[in-house]
């Protein structure tokens, strides 16, 4: 059994922590079996390793969020999808992965499930019952169900057929997406689940019907080909068309942590940051910016200081968020990198049309940006802390506090930090997009290999 781990959407519902580049499975705000913050991400990474799950998975997730991906969990079997298209394109994707760069033959068996769902370890439990559901049952396709808690319109629900006592799965008989409540109370009454987004298959039942579509079959193909596959759920694309569906049930915690409701209920620390909250009640504040809050008198709220934004709204009516936010869209504030973080102190588009943001940018010891080159802008780094050393070209030179480094654009850089690193970046140029940017080397290894061993003090670049 082969694992995939979509790692999808925005999260624009827990805005302002929420972004492009910084979706709610990335947010550090819940606690790990060893007391630490951590993310969804995290979480679900260290569930997996105690199933004995995680070495044999892999992330589908966009190249926007390789970097933090990397940062959170470290170096993982990753997928990189070309594009946001919902979940059928990137389980194509990833099912030519497995076969082309994985080895994977048509037998083996595949499970899907995303990684922003708040469960607990009894559910990679049911995980490992689906493979035999599938064989046993000869279906084309086995899904978990959840049951279901309460009668609400917010989740799909899988309808059963009767009998089947004594099995471990059931027949599925239909579908109903966000039914109205008292829909739900007649469906939860005839024994139907919720649908939590768990597909499992054979990777031939896949491989056919892509073929089908007239996808071409390799690997490298498929990506050039991804923008052609429909852009649709897989529920909607192939579970809902398939000929024969089970269902394996799982009666524990399973929760959509996607609004600020329902991710403060499973938040230990009502007060993140600097500052405090004074004669509140039910009330969370999260606080990342580098000056204090204070809350006063707050009753069922929750309070959000982000770089990307300040939120300050009733829980109850924190699932309209998104509707609200759209206006604000714009470039991230805050970023988290496999190297480090970054944070935009200051955006300006100059009279002659320049475009010029200013970052600040923190380094972790040992890590290192990537040896690479922009083509339409350039950047000043000035060191404000920290020990580290540069590389220009061919040249490999240490910095400290006080250096200044020049970057031109189209000229190759990186930096490494010996010590936690940090600097005031002003970049400059005609564009300044995340995608004008050309990698070579990742290591620090591969950077010094190709500039060679000499390391000499010059900082007139």
């Amino acid at each position: 059994m082969k694992l995939v781990l979509l790692s999808g959407g925005s999260g624009k519902r827990l805005w302002p922590l929420s972004n492009e580049s910084r979706s709610k499975q990335f947010l550090k705000v819940l606690t790990g079996s060893d007391g630490r913050v951590v993310s969804m991400l995290q979480r679900m990474w260290d569930q997996l390793d105690r199933a004995g799950l995680q070495q044999d998975a892999y992330v589908c997730a966009s190249k926007a969020q390789w970097e933090i991906i990397s940062a959170q969990i470290g170096d993982v079997p990753f997928i990189e999808e070309p594009a946001r298209r919902d979940t059928f394109p990137a389980i194509a994707l990833a099912c030519t992965y497995l076969r082309d760069q994985a080895g994977c033959t048509r037998d083996e068996v595949i499970v899907v499930m995303p990684v922003d769902h708040f469960v607990d370890d009894a559910y990679f439990q049911a995980i490992r019952r689906l493979p035999g559901a599938l064989v046993e049952s000869g279906a084309d396709l086995a899904l978990l169900g959840v049951a279901p808690t309460e009668p609400t319109s917010k989740f799909g629900y899988i309808r059963v057929r009767p009998g089947g006592d004594g099995r471990d799965w059931r027949w599925v008989d239909a579908f109903e997406e966000k039914p109205e409540t008292a829909r739900a109370e007649v469906l939860i009454r005839d024994g139907a689940l919720w649908n939590c987004g768990v597909f499992c298959f054979r990777l031939g039942y896949m491989l056919d019907l892509l073929a089908g579509l007239g996808a071409p079959e390799g690997f490298e193909a498929m990506r050039e080909f991804f923008h052609s596959l429909p852009k649709r759920s897989f529920d909607y694309e192939v579970v809902e068309k398939a000929a024969s569906v089970v269902v394996c049930r799982y009666d524990g915690t399973w929760k959509d942590l996607g609004t600020w409701n329902a991710l403060s209920s499973e938040m230990e620390q009502s007060f993140a940051g600097i500052g405090q909250a004074v004669a509140c009640e039910n009330t969370h504040v999260v606080n990342e910016l580098g000056i204090p809050l204070v809350a006063m008198g707050l009753r069922d709220a929750v309070v959000v200081a982000a770089p990307d934004g300040i939120l300050v709204a009733d829980k109850a009516m924190s699932a309209g968020l998104k509707d609200v936010v759209g206006a604000y869209d714009g470039r991230p504030m805050y970023e988290e990198r496999r190297w480090g973080t970054l944070r935009v102190l200051d955006v300006q588009k100059l009279p002659d049309g320049t475009e010029m943001v200013v970052r600040s940018v923190e380094i972790w010891p040992g890590h290192n940006i990537s040896y690479q080159k922009h083509l339409k802008r350039s950047e000043v780094w000035t060191i404000t802390d920290g020990e580290g050393e540069v590389a220009l070209d061919d040249r490999i030179l240490p910095v400290g506090p006080g250096d200044v480094v020049r970057v031109y654009a189209e000229q190759w850089h990186a930096i490494r930090a010996r010590t936690r690193l940090q600097l005031i970046e002003v970049q400059r140029g005609s564009e300044l997009v995340e995608e004008d940017i050309v990698r070579r080397y990742l290591t620090w290894e591969e950077i010094r290999r190709h500039c060679g061993a000499g390391v000499r003090r010059d900082h007139s670049g």
